[in-house]
């Protein structure tokens, strides 16, 4: 089954839910309104399902490929990612004055998204120049900006992200690559980097690579790490390019899934040392990775969706034309497809609503981003960015857990088939199994929203939230429906039992307490925060309705799908609560040497 992009919900989020209309009100934004969102995801969709989809097989079967220093990509890629920048995509989200279009981010993660559905392997590759192109926009100088950037945006040239090193995973406390100061400016490095995506490839002439090093003489620890930019190929002031850099692949990882997309290890300085370039000041380099880091965590939320609607896709087109058994209610006089069976129908449900509420929640924290970035109200500016740095670890961590669940009852709906690479099933659910571990682990994503967006500032930020969702609720009153009223009934509990939380985090509990209930209490937000998106759906869609405007199905079935998740998912927080508040004990109760 091919893929088909989910234009009319992607196109919906953006109007009802983000407020496309305002965002196009913002400065420098003025061009980028419902007519404009509209026109690029068509084109995007013509390009990725057209394009980029049919190589997703293609690359899991015939991954990457090491010998001798050189990677090999999948046959197609590289003609793929050459159309992929002479369309423009890689420069979407990114200034103009630097080779961008300067398109809103509303706009961009729907993009964002098609290309991750379309095939995650291949879309590896721009998520990690995006990062690398947002931390030299943040922290490099005008003349490396000027020197750079527009290749990167044009998606002539690649980035990466070099952090891991064998010896220091999440703790980067442990990185021990050098970084000697040269008379004329530059750094010689010496060290390996390992886990690096796209670290060698040839899909393009360049590879820009950041990486974090120290400069003999700094502190220990973090405060001691320095971010450099240390491209394969050195290049010359006028932009053309210069000799080979001492970086050199060693090796790429055999994975359990995202085959195509080449993991290397990196080795630096072999052959007398490999010229980096100091991005910002000595001693920062973790400050601007972050930067990176931060804008690859969005895009892996919405790698999560894009596989979560994939597999969707591909299940409920199978349950249309597999037979198997007569459904239940008598309905068919013989055997009929199992989309007829109650259960088969909940898995689809569940698939789906998982990745419309999740689709909402990214969106409107991409709303947040560019409201945060162009608003001319510097209170709007800061509002707007807390919010959205409290969704960033929601949209990563429950976008990528919700991605692994919906992919595994994609296995499930097709059965004994699923299991069968032949199918295809079985890749989505290999290729989302890493996406809640890569840039940071889930168990990261709920440190931080634990210790950084709830606890240091007493709560504020997710109290003020609850109070925009019990707004929510309040206009959810006004509608006299079954599902509103069972929406409303949800989605005030799971509210409730999320305040009951925050204030636990916020309190005077343990650590030991608040970390025992870390990831639940990440789960808990973003089931709620994907819940209130949907509800805030299921309103407009029944105005639209009373209206009799827009597309009767469509908005018939944002209706369901949203009593749904609240039904069916909303529900379950309140027991996520009791877990997190009276359950921390038991976490730590067992003696060490038991396990």
């Amino acid at each position: 089954m091919s893929y088909r992009a989910p234009i009319k919900d992607m196109l919906f989020c953006m109007k009802e839910l983000a407020g496309l209309d305002e965002i196009a009100r913002l400065p420098g934004m003025e061009e980028a309104g419902l007519e404009t969102a509209q026109a690029v995801l068509e084109e995007c969709a013509k390009f990725n399902e057209g394009v980029v989809a049919p190589l997703n097989v293609d690359g899991d079967q015939h991954p990457s490929s090491w010998k001798d220093g050189v990677v090999t990509t999948t046959a197609g890629f590289k003609q793929a990612f050459r159309q992929f920048g002479e369309g423009g995509w890689q420069g979407l989200q990114h200034p103009a004055d630097l080779g961008g279009q300067g398109l809103p981010k509303t706009i961009g993660a729907a993009c964002v998204e098609m290309l991750n559905s379309a095939n995650l392997s291949f879309a590896l590759c721009p998520l990690l120049t995006d990062g690398a192109i947002e931390a030299l926009l943040t922290a490099g100088t005008p003349e490396q900006q000027a020197l750079y950037l527009p290749k990167m945006n044009a998606g002539v040239w690649t980035g990466t992200m070099n952090l891991t090193e064998p010896q220091a995973g999440s703790d980067l406390a442990l990185v021990r690559t050098r970084a000697e100061p040269q008379p004329d400016g530059s750094y010689k490095l010496f060290g390996t980097k390992i886990f690096i995506t796209y670290g060698e490839h040839d899909m393009a002439p360049n590879i820009v690579h950041l990486v974090l090093g120290r400069v003999a003489g700094a502190p220990a620890g973090v405060k001691g790490i320095s971010l450099f930019i240390v491209p394969k190929f050195l290049v010359h002031a006028d932009g053309s390019l210069g000799a080979r850099n001492d970086v050199h692949c060693v090796s790429i990882e055999h994975k359990l899934g995202i085959k195509a997309s080449p993991t290397a290890v990196l080795q630096f300085g072999d052959h007398g040392g490999a010229v980096g370039y100091l991005v910002g000041e000595e001693n920062r380099g973790l400050e601007y990775m972050f930067i990176m880091m931060n804008s690859a965590r969005y895009a892996v939320g919405m790698q999560g969706i894009a596989v979560a609607e994939r597999a969707y896709q591909k299940a409920a087109a199978y349950a249309k034309d597999r037979v198997q058994s007569r459904p239940v209610d008598g309905s068919l006089p013989g055997s009929g497809p199992i989309i007829h069976h109650p259960d088969v129908r909940r898995m689809l449900m569940t698939m789906r609503a998982y990745t419309e509420g999740c689709r909402a929640m990214a969106i409107a924290a991409a709303a947040a981003y560019d409201a945060a970035h162009h608003h001319p109200d510097a209170e709007v500016r800061k509002e707007n960015q807390a919010f959205y740095e409290f969704m960033v670890p929601l949209v990563k961590g429950y976008s990528t857990e919700m991605s692994v669940e919906v992919a595994s009852l994609g296995v499930q709906v097709h059965g004994g088939m699923g299991f069968i690479e032949e199918t295809g099933a079985a890749q989505y659910l290999r290729d989302a199994r890493i996406l809640p571990i890569y840039e940071g682990t889930t168990a990261i994503q709920a440190n931080d929203l634990v210790g950084r967006k709830t606890a240091r500032d007493g709560g504020r930020t997710p109290k003020a939230v609850a109070a925009r969702i019990a707004a929510t609720e309040a206009e959810l009153a006004k509608h006299d429906s079954a599902a509103a009223r069972s929406m409303g009934k949800r989605l005030s509990a799971a509210r409730q039992a999320f305040e009951d939380v925050v204030d636990f985090i916020a309190g005077d509990s343990s650590p030991n307490a608040k970390y025992a209930g870390s990831v639940p209490y990440l789960m808990l937000a973003g089931n709620l925060v994907a819940g209130w998106q949907m509800a805030r759906a299921l309103m407009v869609a029944e105005d639209q309705l009373a209206r009799g405007e827009g597309d009767e199905a469509f908005l018939q079935a944002k209706v369901a799908t949203a009593r749904f998740y609240a039904e069916h998912l909303l529900g379950k927080a309140p027991g996520m609560r009791d877990a997190i508040v009276e359950g921390a004990d038991s976490v730590t109760a067992l003696a060490l040497e038991a396990f």
